[in-house]
């Protein structure tokens, strides 16, 4: 089954009715859990978290930890030195982008797994090379 990496755009964009790609993101998310197995990280949620808890509120939040570590559909890839050294390494080779440590952990977590496609709302997964799945105008 083919692997997709959710990154917290997607999440947040899931969970907050009040985000301009919400109605969208439902879409295909329902359409990704029929069609392939979903991939996130631990600093994902972790960043998810504390994003919807300034955006909408803590029990919000504390159902989407939940709701996503309990769920037999979402593998959770937990963040090692490994991991975090290619973070680095990648941080390092798009220092002229913003991108943030948790994407630059995502992206080696994706080449590690070969991974080609993240549900995201963020053009930074497209800048490192991947297909942006949900976004219009991705590669």
């Amino acid at each position: 089954m083919n692997e997709v990496f959710v990154d917290t755009s997607a999440w947040v964009a899931l969970v907050d009715t009040n985000e301009l790609n919400h109605k969208a993101a439902a879409g295909v998310y329902e359409s990704l859990l029929k069609n392939s197995r979903l991939v996130t990280t631990n600093l994902v949620l972790a960043e998810t978290h504390t994003t919807l808890m300034r955006r909408v509120n803590s029990r919000v939040a504390f159902a989407f930890i939940e709701n996503t570590t309990s769920s037999g559909r979402i593998q959770i890839v937990y963040s090692n030195r490994g991991i975090e050294e290619e973070a680095l390494r990648v941080l390092r080779k798009y220092a002229d982008h913003p991108i943030s440590y948790v994407d630059a952990a995502s992206f080696a977590v994706m080449s590690g797994r070969s991974i080609r496609d993240a549900f995201c709302y963020d053009k930074h997964f497209v800048v490192a090379g991947f297909n942006a799945v949900g976004m219009t105008g991705s590669r």
